[in-house]
């Protein structure tokens, strides 16, 4: 804290006249500020009850010796008025006048002491953590950074505080009108077991669309587009989960080189749209445009799921720019070392959101409300979800931000998916996340990437992951749909380059290709990069059959990536997160080249085989066991000479595995409460380079077996297919699955 000479001096500098500073005007005398309200945070437009119409300010500060509003007109003269009252450690006030569209943003008054973790700068414009809009573009000039970055000392150029203006230079908070009412609206409430989960970047999957206006590519409003909503209707996906659309920042090693964060997993605004992707203005435009896609994608069906970044921001460590929470109250925001002048950072991006922090916690669940309530999402992905989870160090699945979520009357009525795992020690947690959540199950997509590239030893970890991972989260109530299957997603090689290239390639990013990961656990079919020998080509299309109909043949929630039902290719870059071109965009013309367009046939086929089959999505674990006299159990295993598995087989060398899924004895009832009944199923997944003889089951399990599904097929048949006696041996091709259904 500040001695009492240091606050009377602070006061005595905001009650002085009025300068100008960098051509805009620091401070306008007679700007009236009403005490207003200390709820809710940020900025509400409102009209009192003497009918006054203006907005009620409110920033928690809980350091902070005063606070600035800072007002901006079209032309960018800034109107600062100081915030008197304080509740709280929230500073707060009303100030009449003020209405939808204006720009603003904050300066904060403290002690500039980084060896304690202060790092106040009034000089620099902040950022309303509850903005509900930003206008403008996060660049990064020397002004932006609360310290002399250039300081010929660079080993404590942190230490040096920068009096410059940052106004002209950073974005500003738009005050928004909530007058958007949702009667209209109908969420899907898509059953957790019944979800197909589609990954796709708002920018990226609509870049390029032949059928989308190209004022709209690229917004919200074009994924609103009914060309963009009757592919994913076509493909019978549920859901649509949006990589980043939180207000978000470029890094600055990324503008040096001409490049630009496409990804977005640098937030520096939790409650607005991103700015970018709207076709309809950056003043508060964004904020309906975003609620129009979303109720477009209601009306078809379909679920809205946000990618959320709430382990880390875009300032960076203490050598990043001064944006908004680093310059508010920087040792509250944020978790640091005992060295105070450095931050703990187990998200490899700079730092960490200190979440048992109770005005932390308040930020982000205040957040995730709002998207809710007030935006009509439908769920969140959470981005490094393992540093939520630290208490004051480790991972703790007991923790602030877990029980929180998991008492909060909105948030756990919605769909919550973890990536389980952050890069602190410690900080892996595949299968350990509570009930109520699902998790990205890496440990599925290592299982079938090294089984469909012969890297397997045995079949065992290949058996669980067909089954809903059961070693993982058979525990504490959770279900088969706790596991979020994928071979692919944003971050790794798409689909098709992970049977083209067995190396990164990501000269692109400019950074001599050392970024990325080197465990691809890819196979490019013996040549390395685009081919134009036919054997090649047609060995990697039908890999790619198999490694979707395996995807979307297992137990659990799958998650397919925009684009890899296409064949999309990024050229071999396994990290294109700063690629915002072709190399990202997904490529629609893929659909009318023959040698691809077969592949999203056959996609859409398997989910909707998923949709009609209750046995393909079960809502319980398989037990295993016997369930009626004639001795059939509810899952089955089989060798390729058509005997069940015994533990010896499990351990032995195969490249082939047979599953029986039975449909009689599927746990739970029907909304009338009937027993579920469905068709039973025989799977038989065969990854070695050579035919081989598989004898089908014979009594009890089967009579006949109709093929559904064969994968060594360009072009799909149509059920009925090709039927065979039980008992008999039938021939699988090299490299294949066949889904043969039960009579």
């Amino acid at each position: 804290m500040s001695s009492a000479a240091e606050r009377e001096a602070v006061a005595a500098e905001l009650a002085a006249p009025a300068a100008v500073v960098n051509g805009s005007r620091r401070r306008t005398p007679g700007v009236p500020v009403r005490p207003g309200a200390s709820m809710p945070l940020g900025a509400r437009f409102r009209v009192g009850s003497d009918g006054v119409a203006g907005t009620n300010f409110a920033l928690w500060a809980g350091g902070a010796e005063a606070v600035e509003l800072c007002l901006f007109d079209e032309r960018g003269k800034e109107t600062r008025a100081r915030l008197t009252e304080l509740t709280h450690e929230i500073w707060h006030g009303f100030v009449p006048g003020v209405l939808p569209g204006q720009r603003y943003g904050y300066r904060v008054h403290g002690r500039w002491d980084p060896w304690t973790g202060g790092r106040w700068n009034p000089a620099k414009l902040l950022l309303d953590p509850y903005a509900r809009a930003v206008d403008g573009d996060f660049g990064l000039p020397p002004e932006v950074y609360g310290h002399v970055r250039d300081w010929p000392q660079q080993q404590v150029a942190d230490t040096v505080r920068d009096d410059r203006d940052s106004a002209p230079f950073v974005p500003k908070g738009v005050v928004v009108h909530d007058d958007d009412e949702w009667e209209d609206d109908r969420r899907p409430k898509t059953p957790w077991a019944d979800s197909v989960i589609y990954e796709l970047h708002v920018r990226g999957f609509t870049a390029l669309h032949p059928e989308i206006p190209e004022e709209l590519r690229g917004t919200y409003a074009g994924l609103a587009h009914p060309a963009a909503i009757e592919h994913l209707v076509k493909l019978g996906v549920t859901a649509v989960e949006l990589l980043p659309v939180h207000q978000f920042a470029h890094e600055d090693h990324l503008l040096r080189r001409g490049l630009k964060n496409y990804w977005g997993y640098n937030s520096i605004g939790y409650f607005a749209p991103h700015a970018g992707y709207a076709a309809s203005g950056t003043t508060g435009q964004q904020v309906g445009e975003f609620k129009r896609m979303v109720r477009a994608l209601h009306a078809a069906g379909i679920e809205v799921i946000l990618d959320v970044v709430y382990n880390h921001t875009a300032e960076a460590g203490e050598h990043g720019p001064t944006l908004s929470l680093k310059g508010i109250d920087n040792r509250g925001y944020y978790h640091l070392q005992s060295d105070a002048r450095r931050y703990a950072d187990y998200t490899g991006c700079g730092n960490t959101l200190h979440v048992v922090q109770p005005h932390v916690l308040r930020l982000i669940t205040d957040s995730l409300r709002y998207w809710v309530t007030e935006m009509g999402v439908d769920g969140f992905r959470f981005d490094l979800a393992a540093a939520l989870a630290r208490s004051m160090h480790d991972v703790d699945m007991l923790s602030p931000f877990l029980a929180v979520i998991a008492q909060d009357p909105v948030l756990r009525r919605v769909k919550l998916i973890a990536e389980p795992w952050d890069v602190g020690s410690g900080g892996y947690q595949v299968g350990a996340f509570p009930p109520l959540w699902t998790e990205w199950n890496d440990r599925y997509r290592n299982a079938v990437r090294d089984f469909w590239r012969g890297a397997l030893p045995d079949v065992r970890d290949l058996g669980y992951r067909l089954s809903g991972s059961s070693d993982l989260y058979a525990w504490g109530g959770r279900r088969p749909y706790a596991s979020v299957n994928f071979v692919t997603a944003h971050d790794g090689f798409t689909l098709r380059d992970l049977v083209s290239y067995e190396r990164k390639h990501n000269e692109a990013n400019g950074e001599n290709n050392r970024d990325g990961t080197d465990d691809n656990r890819s196979w490019n079919c013996g040549t390395e990069g685009e081919s134009t020998d036919e054997r090649v080509l047609a060995l990697r299309r039908r890999q790619l059959r198999n490694l979707l109909t395996t995807l979307l043949l297992s137990t659990g929630v799958p998650m397919l990536v925009a684009g890899d039902e296409l064949g999309r290719t990024q050229r071999g870059n396994n990290n294109a997160y700063c690629q915002d071109n072709e190399i990202s965009w997904v490529d629609w013309s893929l659909l009318e080249d023959p040698g691809w367009k077969a592949l999203s046939g056959l996609t859409a086929r398997l989910i909707d085989l998923r949709h009609r089959h209750p046995v393909l999505r079960r809502r319980a674990f398989f037990s295993g066991r016997a369930h009626g006299v004639d001795g059939l159990r509810d899952l089955a295993w089989f060798t390729a000479r058509g005997t069940e598995m015994t533990e010896r087989d499990w351990y032995a060398p195969a490249a082939t595995l047979g599953m029986y899924l039975s449909g009689r004895d599927i746990p739970g009832r029907d909304e009338r409460g009937d027993p579920i009944i469905d068709d039973s199923f025989l799977a038989v997944l065969h990854a070695g380079d050579r035919p081989v003889s598989f004898v089908l089951p014979g009594s009890p399990w089967a009579e006949r077996y109709e093929v559904v599904v064969d994968t060594s097929k360009e072009e799909q048949e149509e059920a009925p297919g090709v039927v065979h006696r039980a008992g008999s041996a039938i021939t699988v091709p090299a490299r294949a699955v066949l889904l043969l259904r039960v009579e």
